[in-house]
This record gives C-alpha cells, sequence and structure tokens, in this order.
C-alpha cells in the first residue's frame, strides 16, 4: 500500500497570536495574519530581528503556545485538532539549552524516545550519537558537556522520534567554527534523505548558503517569502573593481555614465545596475578609454543587504 505523503510540511494560514495584557500593560500583538506554507523536502529559513515574531510561532507549532487566531499544520495534521499526531511529526531545537544536567547523553535520548511511545526494539540510540559526533560522550553527563556538545545533543534529542519535520531555532549560536561545520554537514544530509528542515538563525550566510526558499518575517508579519534565488536578485545593484595597468589621474568621459569613481589611482570602481547596463558593456567601455585591466573583482548583493532594507523599511504596527 502506497501511502500519500502531503505537499506540505508546515501548512499556516492567517495566524495570529495576541499576548493577555496584565494590570497596566495593554495587549501584545506577536502575531497578525502569517500565511506560510513549507513544501516537504524543503529547506526553508525564517529570518527577522530580534522580537519579530519567530519564536512564538516556534512554540505555536510545537504545541507550547495556544493561537489566538487561524489555523496551524504539521504534516498535514491540525496542531489543536490532532494534536498527538501534529506533535509527533516536528522535532524541535529550541534556543535555550534545557537539559538535566543530571542524565547523561545516553539517558536523555532515551527519555525522549520514551515519551514519544517509541519502542525500545525501535530506538536508535546509539545512531543517533554517533551521528551527531557524540557517541563517545554517551555515558558523560549532560552537565559535563561543552556548549558545543549540549548543542548537538538538543538537536539529537529531536531527532529520536524520526520526525519528517525539524525545526531548527538558532541552532548555531555560541558553537565554534568546526562543530558549526559538522553540524550542517549532518543537518543537509538528513535533508537530502527528506526530512524537511525549517531553520531560524542570526547568521545570514548560513542562510543563504543552505536555504533554498526563505521567508523574512518583522513585526509580527511575513514582509517577504520567496526562493533565495530570487531574492538575491531583489536589489538592482551591483559592483565592480578594476585593477587597472596604469594609475589614472581622472574619469574618462566614456565612463562617466558608469557612476566611477578612482578610490586609488590604479584602480576603477563602478556601481550599476545590472537591469541598465551589462558586465560586458562595462568592460568594453574600460578598453575603450584606453585601460588595461590587470585584474577585476565583482561585489554581488547578499542576504544581509536585502535582510537590512527589508526590515528598516517595514514599519511597526
Amino acid at each position: 500500500m502506497t501511502v500519500s505523503l502531503p505537499d506540505l510540511a508546515v501548512d499556516i494560514r492567517s495566524l495570529t497570536k495576541v499576548y493577555a495584557g496584565s494590570g497596566k500593560r495593554a495587549p501584545k500583538q506577536a502575531l497578525t495574519d502569517i500565511t506560510l506554507k513549507v513544501p516537504r523536502g524543503s529547506f526553508f529559513g525564517l529570518l527577522g530581528p530580534n522580537g519579530a515574531g519567530k519564536s512564538t510561532m516556534i512554540n505555536i507549532m510545537a504545541g507550547l503556545v495556544k493561537r489566538t487566531a487561524g489555523t496551524v499544520k504539521i504534516w498535514d495534521y491540525d496542531i489543536e485538532q490532532h494534536e498527538r499526531q501534529a506533535r509527533c511529526a516536528i522535532g524541535i531545537v529550541p534556543q535555550e539549552l534545557n537539559l538535566d544536567p543530571f542524565f547523561t547523553a545516553r539517558e536523555a535520548l532515551e527519555l525522549q524516545a520514551g515519551l514519544y511511545g517509541v519502542p525500545k526494539a525501535e530506538r536508535r540510540t546509539e545512531d543517533i550519537l554517533k551521528a551527531v559526533g557524540l557517541f563517545d560522550k554517551a555515558d558523560a553527563y549532560s552537565r559535563t558537556l561543552s556548549g558545543g556538545m549540549r548543542r548537538r545533543l538538543l538537536v539529537a534529542k529531536a531527532l529520536v522520534h524520526t520526525p519528517p519535520v525539524l525545526v531548527l531555532d538558532e541552532p548555531t549560536a555560541g558553537v565554534d567554527v568546526e562543530l558549526r561545520q559538522t553540524l550542517w554537514k549532518y543537518i543537509r544530509e538528513l535533508n537530502q534523505r527528506g526530512t524537511t528542515i525549517l531553520l531560524t538563525t542570526h547568521y545570514l550566510e548560513e542562510a543563504e548558503e543552505l536555504c533554498d526558499q526563505i521567508a523574512i518575517i518583522n513585526h509580527g508579519r511575513v514582509i517577504v517569502n520567496d526562493k533565495t534565488a530570487n531574492l538575491l536578485n531583489h536589489l538592482d545593484n551591483k559592483a565592480v573593481t578594476f585593477v587597472l595597468t596604469a594609475p589614472v589621474a581622472q574619469i574618462p568621459e566614456a565612463l562617466a555614465r558608469f557612476n566611477a569613481t578612482l578610490p586609488k589611482p590604479n584602480q576603477l570602481h563602478i556601481n550599476y545596475r545590472p537591469s541598465a547596463a551589462a558586465m560586458g558593456e562595462i568592460i568594453e567601455a574600460v578598453r575603450a578609454s584606453g585601460l588595461g585591466i590587470v585584474d577585476m573583482r565583482t561585489d554581488e548583493v547578499d542576504l544581509e543587504d536585502i535582510f537590512l532594507q527589508l526590515t528598516r523599511a517595514t514599519p511597526a504596527a
């Protein structure tokens, strides 16, 4: 019998969350009419500044916070109508290092598996510890582990019930470069084997490299949701620096229309809009001006540029 898999790993529609006020404190609108569709098998990035509403959304998905309005489905299970199935379909790696200091790594995974009702014969404790590089620390108390090891143990805990959806909330915060690379290697492998990954991170270069689709949330609203490649084309602005064979005293007339500058006597810097001028056209204009080119360097738009532009332009509700 063929099991039909949902097209969407996460389906959020018109999600709103208002925290009730207390005393003189007014109610707080954390999320406003959020609609977000995460395709099955994708590596999806959820970005936003501190206080944007990312953690509130994740806590609602995890069943830790009640929504005010809207619907949330995990693997086609409504988080309230089919609470048990929805929780079994998702693994959450939280920001906080919430580990019991008196449990060993092995005990922490065994307990987590028991809470999810995984039969002992089906538990993969040793395999998971090996996968996250903690097998040699299996019997070490979590309080004795380094910060990076604790972070990996959180990932391991989230995987004990083999969820089809894995949510990583700032998973590499405080993790050194080597451990970060090890962690991402394993997460990539999970994604390639079919696990849907939903990532929040402040390391924008990670999101740019890993995610095939990115949504940016600010002031409780989704302000953009698109393929990563499309987002990187969002800003119509690039720059190129030419290293010249000889110093130049002034900008040749033929290059004036390209907004050229001379940061150094032997360097020519040009900011241009790809929609208005092609790189080949610029190179031809430089050569036509009698300038020899030794080398050239292009500066592409990156995700940080787009993130800052969009979040700064979004007013508070």
